[in-house]
């Protein structure tokens, strides 16, 4: 007996992927490696740059500019630092709970990236100055302008968070969901049936010759 697949536009068709232990594994690696970076390129900043000289490379394409950012992008939200941490909170129980079936290899990359940048932001505002909850992140890179008029200065924690979300989205618009499955519509199948049906509608004999052998 040979089993026939559902159609549907929300066909969910079976995809090999890691065991979840495995995706465990690289999703911590993933966001330890990069809030270890991050941590790192930030002392960096804070022991080879001075406030208020940047340090201009690739032809003013970067900038090194060393700020500390009481808020969100753009300075937004400085009065309400203590609000972030929630934030940070709220974002690690949400993977967690991601993390529950987790058996695909970009997802695991997609949310440790996520993961790295919420964390490495976290240890910003927990343990620097002006004190807990209230700490000022340290941020030092500015694309085609040194104090951050074209882009927002911003860190590796960042660059990780978006790069994160982003890959996310494109995972979920490739229907390629966290357990390793992937989602697939039948519209493919329906453009084959369309085409072929407008190829005979177009020649007549075609048609008639399909109607012959059929009656034979």
């Amino acid at each position: 007996m040979t089993a026939v697949r559902p159609d549907g536009p929300d066909t969910a068709v079976p995809k090999v992927g890691v065991g979840r232990r495995r995706a465990i594994t690289i999703l911590v690696s993933t966001a330890l490696l990069v809030l270890l970076a991050d941590i790192g390129t930030k002392q960096l900043a804070l022991s080879n740059l001075t406030d208020g000289e940047p340090v201009r490379l690739l032809g003013g394409a970067v900038y090194l500019t060393l700020i500390r950012n009481s808020g969100a992008a753009f300075g937004l939200g400085s009065e309400y630092t203590w609000v972030f941490p929630l934030v940070t909170v709220g974002v690690v129980g949400w993977i967690s709970w991601m993390a529950t079936k987790l058996r695909s290899l970009p997802w695991a990359i997609s949310l440790g990236l996520v993961l790295a940048g919420a964390l490495g932001n976290f240890v910003d505002r927990i343990f620097r100055a002006p004190g807990p909850f209230l700490g000022h992140v340290v941020d030092m890179v500015s694309l085609f302008d040194p104090y951050g008029q074209t882009w927002p200065i911003f860190n590796l924690a960042d660059s990780a968070l978006v790069s994160g979300v982003i890959l996310a989205i494109l995972l979920e618009l490739t229907g390629r969901q966290r357990d390793g499955t992937r989602i697939r519509g039948d519209s493919a199948d329906k453009g084959a049936q369309s085409g072929a049906a407008t190829a005979q509608d177009s020649d007549p004999e075609a048609s008639s010759g399909t109607r012959d052998r059929d009656a034979t």
